[in-house]
């Protein structure tokens, strides 16, 4: 690091700072955040520095990460830490220094959808043109030591609920050595050691006419409005300069994808899907070093299995469906007290084949759902109904008797009334949810002019409830989705309530911020069908389709817009029995696709054509077809596997491989494998192995993956 020959006293800092001057996540330079006082300044001449890991010697390096580790309740020891004194170089032109007192205001990001790492972006007095800097917390040894001091966890979010990220260390120390005033005008905006003017200009408008005294309201108001136009102007043109940094080398293909049609409709629906494909659109430039180890099912895994397809394929793939379950046989299958006769694993079985009648859908989804134990009493049960029905009251209770909540409490008030924007468009298709036959309970609603109806306000009391119930996952765009079916049928809001919790606890892994839980879905369904359809995911490849994006929205809400009202009870309740695997919906997935794939490769050569094809299939497609094929092809997965499996332990015979020299997959660099990217070993062509993927074999359990420590998905932030 360029420096001159004296040295400042390192106030803050925070590793793991990134700049992102492309698109792509190989580009990224990491670095520090610092505060550095020069010799004899003072605090208005503190610098505010970012400087890059590159430009440190070791002894540096080791100096700022003294700093940043060592903290005590998130203070720093008072011990002096020299370093030399930061300037601009030629090395980099991302590093930066600036003054205090040259600091305009600062924007601040927190982690969110569509805001992968928190950000802040450094506006200046002079208009200097900064880099946004992005805070990588999961790299961040400080950020982790300080999540876990705060709940035990490796969640962001502190017992309060509140997102704990390297930015707030960052501001807490800044408010340390300057005036730091957050502007209620824009909650993001931070104004530094503002003037009167900068106050005024970025407080509410009846904050600033309450300042007037004797001039013309008018005047003021209309003067006041141009300078909140003004600043924020200027505001958004040092932010929109930075973002551009990092958004503007995106190539044009993922550009022209992110304005289909069908994608913005898609967005428009689900937050989460128009966020996945951006993040998915983000990360496109690396995807070429990824696939050097991506899953790959070349000529010289087709060899090594082929000895094995006729006995994948000589076994009877016929599988049947079968009636429903009645009333008289669902009564059959408990004695006079209400216990089971026969084993829960004798009524999924059942239920998978065949699906239960209209009429015991309200008691035998309990069981599925978990709100009642398989193995319990008649008795027993009834005291059940009535502690669950305490519960959900009980927690009701707490927002709805809390007046101040209802009425000040802003975070609180847009959530309930993102609820109800989604419980109004949610099925109203369905007669029990359509009309608006009652007047709105609340004068402040953006429906109260509009009306409402019973079962819209007990929708909404549930996703509310929920949101009060579950505060580290909350409400979630889509959740109305999975909630109104369940009501449909239980037709109780506080045992509907405990059963869409039973829903949400499987579920929820479908709303993480981080898009873990879809991405490992989605990366299942990518290579079960490199490994069941490989021609079909080499021409998806060529589509551009290999995200499998047009499989986002199928998967979030368990194809609840692709089946017709009535099969999607049955679907859901079939997949709830987890009878041959949890993640059966994969397999459903895989079937619609297999049933398709003939369209769908003499046909559709674009990312655009195969998303509005696949969209277009809604309400046409056949469940009891598509459950006997999902069946029929997860049978043959589970024979792939086993055969795999037993020739990998096989004693190596040089005999049944190829005398020739093989040519594995270009981008394998020599290996061959089946498997997670980065989890999966390598294997050379000649070990004669083919390895099968830890999100493979999870398609194999019966055990629901339950995630605990949520870190909810928020709203995208374009």
């Amino acid at each position: 690091m360029a420096s001159t020959s004296s040295s400042g006293v390192l106030l803050f800092a925070k590793s793991k700072v990134y700049v992102h001057p492309t698109s792509s996540a190989k580009d990224n330079i990491p670095g520090f955040i610092a505060l550095v006082r020069p010799p004899g300044g003072a605090d208005k001449d503190i610098l505010v520095a970012w400087v890059p890991e590159s430009q440190l010697r070791s002894d540096e390096i080791s100096a700022y990460m003294r700093v940043d580790l060592n903290m005590d309740d998130g203070l720093h020891a008072t011990r002096e830490v020299l370093v030399p004194m930061p300037q601009l170089t030629s090395i980099s032109s991302y590093a930066f220094a600036v003054p205090m007192h040259r600091i305009y205001s600062i924007m601040l990001r927190p982690p969110s959808l569509g805001w992968w790492w928190g950000s802040v972006i450094i506006h200046t007095r002079s208009e200097d043109v900064i880099p946004a800097l992005f805070f990588h917390d999961a790299e961040s040894q400080s950020t982790i030591l300080q999540q876990k001091m705060r709940n035990k966890t490796f969640t962001p979010f502190a017992q309060d609920g509140d997102l704990f990220w390297g930015g707030d260390q960052f501001m807490k120390y800044l408010r340390k050595y300057t005036i730091v005033e957050k502007s209620t005008f824009e909650q993001r905006l931070y104004l530094i050691n503002p003037d009167p003017d900068d106050l005024l200009s970025f407080s509410p408008p009846n904050a600033r006419v309450e300042k007037v005294n004797n001039d013309s309201l008018s005047k003021i108001i209309k003067d006041a409005r141009w300078n909140v136009l003004e600043r924020l102007a200027r505001v958004t043109r040092f932010s929109r300069r930075a973002a551009n940094e990092v958004m503007g080398n995106s190539p044009p293909a993922v550009r022209a994808m992110l304005n289909v049609p069908e994608v913005r409709q898609l967005g428009d629906d689900f937050d989460s899907a128009r966020v996945y494909l951006a993040k998915w659109a983000m990360s496109i430039s690396e995807e070429a070093e990824r696939n050097k180890t991506k899953i790959v099912w070349t000529d010289v895994v087709g060899d090594h299995i082929g000895s094995m397809a006729g006995d994948i394929l000589s076994v009877d793939d016929r599988v049947e469906r079968r009636n429903e379950v009645s009333r008289d046989e669902w009564k059959a299958f408990f004695d006079a007290s209400g216990r089971l006769r026969v084993t829960f694993s004798e009524v999924k079985e059942r239920v998978f084949h065949g699906g239960l009648a209209r009429d015991i859908r309200s008691e035998a989804w309990l069981f599925l759902l978990d709100v009642f134990p398989w193995d319990s009493s008649q008795i027993e049960r009834q005291s059940i109904m009535a502690a669950k029905r305490d519960e959900y009251f009980r927690l009701k209770r707490q927002w709805w008797d809390d007046i101040d909540r209802q009425q000040v409490d802003a975070v609180w008030k847009d959530q309930r009334n993102r609820i109800e924007k989604d419980v109004h468009r949610t099925d109203r298709n369905i007669l029990l949810f359509a009309g608006e036959d009652t007047p709105h309970p609340d004068p402040d609603s953006p429906f109260a002019n509009i009306g409402t109806n019973v079962h819209l306000e007990q929708l909404k009391d549930m996703l509310i409830t929920y949101n009060e119930y579950n505060k580290s996952l909350g409400y979630v765009q889509g959740m109305s989705d999975l909630l109104s079916p369940i009501y449909a049928v239980v037709q109780d809001d506080a045992l509907a309530f405990w059963a869409f919790v039973g829903f949400m606890n499987r579920m929820q892994r479908n709303f993480l911020r981080d898009q873990s839980g879809m991405h490992r879905q989605l990366l299942a369904l990518d290579n079960l069908v490199q490994l069941m359809e490989p021609q079909l995911y080499t021409h998806l490849e060529k589509a551009d389709s290999t995200n499998f994006f047009f499989m986002f929205r199928m998967l979030l809400v368990w194809f609840k817009r692709e089946f017709k009202w009535d099969d999607v009870l049955r679907l859901w309740e079939v997949l709830w029995t987890d009878y041959l695997s949890s993640q059966f919906v994969i397999f459903v997935g895989l079937a619609i696709l297999d049933k398709h794939k003939d369209v769908i490769m003499e046909h559709l050569e674009h990312f655009d054509e195969v998303l509005k094809y696949m969209n277009e299939l809604s309400k046409t497609i056949d469940l009891e077809e598509t459950l006997t094929r999902a069946e029929v092809l997860f049978h043959r997965f589970q024979r792939t596997v086993d055969a795999i499996d037993r020739k990998n332990r096989e004693p190596s015979n040089p005999a049944s491989f190829p005398t020739t020299p093989l040519s594995p997959h270009p981008s394998m660099n020599g290996h061959v494998g089946i498997g997670l990217p980065g989890k999966t070993l390598p294997l050379m062509p000649e070990a004669g192995k083919v390895i099968i993927s830890d999100v493979l074999r999870e398609l194999l359990s019966k055990e629901v993956i339950v995630v605990n420590d949520t870190i909810p998905m928020e709203g995208y932030e374009s």
